[in-house]
């Protein structure tokens, strides 16, 4: 494999920088003089003998140990450059982060295997990925994700996979310091692992959602360590186990020395009684602000205000923590490009157990990216998140909409006070106009949105409850800050379940990853579909190819003037298609008279 001009200077100046670490000078001259005082006087120093010298003083070997590279697979230059006329099939192109940092720390995740997976203990072992499900592994962690290769649903899946997770504090003045000790035991943040089955029909299934905590490796001798994980199931099987992971942690470079288990112990001991006193403390925060809001007006209680909800773990969170900004970066251009990108994503709701019943269920950003499915929900606050990226006001709302089916969807207030409703499962927006229930002389045209009652709204670092005479939407005036109409909670504690430092309420998001097709490739490649397609069916009509059906304007203008109902006197139309078609397919094709149908006039359309 050659490597780019670019890359190969990069991985001359990974390795120069290694051995200056190590100082392998001075320990070559050590092995030298070493060599020359156990030869003879009359005996000359060889090239062998003293890599030989190196070799048995595990010199050599160590130097390797050490140094762990990640270089991209590059492609062949002929694939890269062929156009997408020459290609008959899409290739998929990976981004990978190739270049390694010799002033960062690394986390090696090393998945061994999986066990027990009993579900699958019936399944026959010599069986293709087209005849049987499949599982993905998904790794998120400090704003890295990664993704597994597809293996076969066993009772011991071979999930042999290796993740390189860089480990390092972004902070003003670290960008060239390696993260020592007390650094990394600073680091909360979990491992998120996302298990995704597939199905022969491409159907995904969410199996499991789990997160581990890192940071027993601190103190693992050699900076090395085997784990077990039990996977859990999600939703209602949240407690049912589904199968165990064997995984192989590794710090590169290692530390120079280990913390004790005591000290990482009682590390995860303080911050688990931290982040509990502050849920302990929200929930009574919370109680306290729900009777305030049923003190105003007992019918409150029958609106939707929902403060917690309960995501795949079976864990309720805080609302607001489901809402982070999201940044698409140049992958979505503007906000009506980051709505129809959620729209894309497919909506199901999750089964409960009975027939007709479905099971409320929040999931993480995560879980949902992963499984490019969810209820409308999971659509809502990530629409929430990558809007607030571009810098709008936006807010989920909570409400009902047809026939009081309950419903959430996205709210924007503009600088100029206009609201503007999002839903994401069809990137429809509508303008919110409310109407007076004052004045009823007044003309007020009907709402265009299909929402009928909103309870409550939220984002990161609000939330709100409609306290209005009415929770009908199109009355419903959307001031939030006028505390007569809105009842808000204080941004403080809020802040201390939904913060940055209340990593274990609310995990982090992750980053959009950038499309694996080529646009351009792909769109050439349909279009090559369509011709041969066309032509073949062509052939079995008309025995015509491609090259015999010339370009007729006067076709095409009477196939419009049918469209818009119009039906031509002139016979210019049929002479074009006669020239090459016989008089049977031309009176088909466009009759003389009468109506015409859309098939075709599709059909002469494209012959001519």
């Amino acid at each position: 494999m050659s490597l780019p001009e670019g890359k190969a200077s990069d991985l001359k100046r990974i390795i120069r920088d290694h051995l200056v670490k190590v100082n392998i000078h001075d320990k070559i001259r050590d092995v030298l003089g070493e060599s020359r005082a156990g030869l003879d006087s009359q005996r000359q120093l060889s090239g062998e003998d003293f890599m030989g010298a190196l070799q048995q003083r595990g010199l050599v070997d160590d130097i390797m140990k050490d140094l762990t590279l990640n270089v991209d697979n590059v492609r062949d230059t002929e694939n890269l450059e062929k156009t997408p006329n020459q290609s008959e099939h899409i290739g998929v192109i990976q981004a990978e982060r190739s270049s390694i940092n010799p002033k960062r720390r690394y986390l090696y995740l090393q998945i061994l295997g999986g066990k027990a997976f009993l579900e699958h203990l019936q399944v026959p072992n010599r069986i293709s990925a087209e005849t049987c499900s499949t599982l993905t592994l998904c790794i998120n962690f400090r704003n890295q994700r990664f993704r597994s290769k597809p293996v076969l649903c066993e009772c011991e899946p071979e999930l042999q996979e290796g993740f390189f997770l860089e480990v390092h504090q972004n902070l003003t003045g670290n960008e060239n310091k390696m993260a020592d000790c007390s650094t990394l035991l600073s680091m909360c943040d979990p491992i998120h692992m996302v298990l995704i089955k597939t199905a022969p029909s491409g159907d995904t299934v969410l199996t499991s959602s789990h997160f581990l905590d890192w940071r027993s490796v601190l103190s693992a001798p050699g900076g090395k360590t085997g784990i077990a994980i039990e996977l859990l199931g999600v939703g209602r099987d949240c407690k049912a186990p589904v199968g165990v992971l064997n995984v192989k942690l590794e710090l590169y470079p290692p530390l120079p020395d280990r913390l004790s288990t005591d000290v990482v112990t009682t590390q995860q001991s303080l911050e688990r009684q931290k982040t509990a006193e502050k849920d302990r403390l929200f929930l009574v925060y919370a109680k306290q602000w729900w009777r305030e809001f049923l003190g105003i007006r007992p019918s409150h209680q029958n609106r939707l205000v929902k403060i917690f909800a309960q995501d795949e773990n079976g864990m309720n969170r805080p609302v607001c923590s489901y809402v982070r900004v999201l940044r698409g970066g140049r992958l979505l251009e503007s906000p009506r490009q980051a709505a129809r990108f959620v729209s894309l994503l497919a909506h199901e709701r999750v089964p409960g157990v009975g027939s007709g019943s479905y099971h409320e269920q929040w999931s993480t950003a995560m879980a949902f990216l992963c499984r490019n499915k969810g209820d409308c929900e999971d659509h809502a606050t990530l629409l929430c998140s990558l809007l607030l990226g571009f810098g709008l006001d936006a807010y989920v709302c909570v409400g009902t909409k047809g026939k009081h089916t309950p419903h959430v969807w996205v709210m924007t207030c503009g600088t100029d006070g206009t609201v503007t409703f999002w839903e994401s499962l069809t990137a429809e927006r509508y303008l919110h106009w409310p109407i007076d229930p004052d004045d009823p002389l007044t003309p007020q045209s009907k709402p265009s949105h299909p929402y009928q009652t909103v309870g409550c709204a939220f984002n990161h670092r609000a939330f709100l409850a409609n306290c209005q005479p009415t929770d009908l939407v199109r009355f419903c005036a959307f001031d939030l800050q006028d505390e007569s109409r809105w009842k808000a909670m204080s941004p403080e504690a809020l802040g201390s379940v939904c913060g940055p430092g209340a990593t274990a309420s609310a995990p982090p998001a992750p980053l959009l990853c950038a499309p694996s097709l080529d646009p351009i490739q792909a769109s050439n490649h349909m279009e090559l579909q369509l011709r041969h397609l066309l032509a073949e069916h062509r052939k079995r009509w008309w025995r015509m190819t491609w090259r015999d059906a010339p370009a007729s304007p006067a076709a095409t203008r009477s196939s419009r003037m049918r469209l818009g109902g119009l039906f031509p006197t002139d016979t210019r139309s049929r002479a074009s298609l006669s020239s090459f078609c016989t008089t049977a397919q031309t009176e088909l094709l466009l009759p003389a008279s009468g109506p015409i149908s859309v098939r075709r006039l599709l059909v002469a359309v494209v012959i001519t």
